[in-house]
């Protein structure tokens, strides 16, 4: 190679890398918009505040958290997905991103390709409650309800694809049972109306449904999870109550537009990972009846990688499609 032209080459290399490294080194100089795809009010929305408010403290830029709900959280992925990849836009990922290419046949987003994983930062478990006006206090007496009066009873979902809708399909195919789907436009209004009793049941988050359980406003049946959920104990599993084979954890974490430099990743992610460690932070997401995870960037893609190729499946073998 002439080495004039290699000189040349070497300092373009050397102009991208300091531009790669001034990004990151002044990452960020304006405020930074973590967009949460669900209405605004739930414990994660609590948890996801709490912790921008300490980064906002410590970066001197604010963190805003932007709720954007619809589309069982696809309204928000979207924006993220378009934004520019420069780590001032934010997205606040949850398991429906995963299902979200096998239920649509013309998916305008792709989750791997898309999106570059920053960190899990919470996973925790689901659980069928009921309504106290129905008539079942375990998982196998509401199944034999629902068998004895197919199409009577209803349940409330975050809306078409969610993670909790596609978990009461699979118990609904699981069980062999006919319960009639009521989409809603986000998780805090299928709850509301699941507390008041215009809905039956639902498939909650658990440490949103906690307090109206211990308020006996609902009754809770079954965890999701393999194992039992701390807060509340003497409540089965799936698994051990009906139908055996049933898991599926909530999760949710941060991931920012695909070509984001990896040095932005980083920085945002070491952010991340620290405030999750402060100990009021730890406690409270503790306190709201969530695990915290944070992993690393790569352990978190894997993971949504695996949960993208679990709910292929799960939403083929069901038939399950939103258009």
């Amino acid at each position: 190679m002439d080495t004039r032209i290699f000189a040349k080459f070497a300092l373009m290399l050397l102009c991208v890398f300091s531009t790669i490294a001034g990004a990151a080194q002044g990452y960020p100089d304006k405020p930074v918009r973590l967009v949460f795809p669900w209405p605004s009010g739930s414990a994660i929305d609590g948890v996801l505040r709490l912790m921008a408010q300490k980064m906002s403290a410590s970066w001197g830029q604010q963190v805003l958290v932007d709720s954007r709900p619809g589309a069982a959280g696809n309204i928000g992925a979207e924006i993220v997905a378009r934004a520019a990849p420069d780590g001032y836009t934010v997205l606040y990922a949850t398991p429906g991103v995963s299902t979200y290419p096998s239920l649509y046949r013309k998916p305008v987003y792709d989750p791997v390709r898309d999106f570059a994983p920053v960190s899990l930062v919470v996973i925790t478990s689901f659980i069928l409650v009921v309504h106290p006006s129905v008539p079942a206090g375990s998982v196998k007496e509401l199944v034999a309800l629902a068998k004895a009066k197919p199409g009577n009873l209803n349940y409330a979902s975050s809306g078409v694809g969610a993670g909790i809708h596609l978990a009461a399909e699979l118990f609904k195919r699981m069980a062999d049972v006919n319960i009639v789907h009521v989409p809603y436009k986000g998780h805090v209004p299928a709850l509301i109306d699941t507390i008041s009793g215009q809905m039956d049941m639902m498939f909650s988050n658990a440490p949103a449904a906690l307090p109206h359980i211990q308020a006996g406003k609902l009754r809770a049946l079954a965890v999701t999870t393999s194992k039992r959920w701390p807060p509340l104990p003497a409540v089965p599993t799936m698994g051990e109550a009906y139908p055996p084979g049933f898991e599926i954890t909530y999760w949710g974490g941060l991931a920012v537009p695909a070509g984001t430099p990896q040095a932005v990743i980083d920085k945002l992610h070491g952010e991340v990972v620290r405030v999750m460690k402060l100990p009021d932070v730890h406690q409270h997401i503790v306190r709201q009846g969530f695990v915290p995870v944070g992993n690393t960037p790569q352990e978190f893609a894997a993971y949504i990688q695996a949960e993208v190729a679990r709910w292929a499946e799960v939403i083929r073998a069901g038939g399950i499609r939103v258009d």
